[in-house]
């Protein structure tokens, strides 16, 4: 298993438990994945921890003074 954590801007776009589709963007140098329909976005991540699946279930919403951030666990 493998959790990746997208930043979300606004609250109750997902819930705990929900199973998302993520698409993946690349960069000159790196990829950068988001949860559909454009929920949440994910850091970058160089080649060699790019993501082999493109769905995962949400196991975590996490609120700070940053923002919403959601944890997806991938199964890899």
């Amino acid at each position: 298993m493998r959790q990746m954590e997208f930043k979300m801007e606004r609250e109750n776009l997902v819930r705990e438990g929900d199973e998302v589709t993520v698409t993946e963007g690349v960069l000159p140098s790196a990829y950068y994945y988001t949860i559909n329909p454009a929920v949440a976005m994910s850091g970058n991540y160089v080649f060699r921890e790019r993501l082999r699946s493109d769905h995962g279930i949400v196991r975590e919403i996490k609120h700070n003074e940053k923002g919403y951030y959601v944890v997806v666990e991938f199964d890899e």
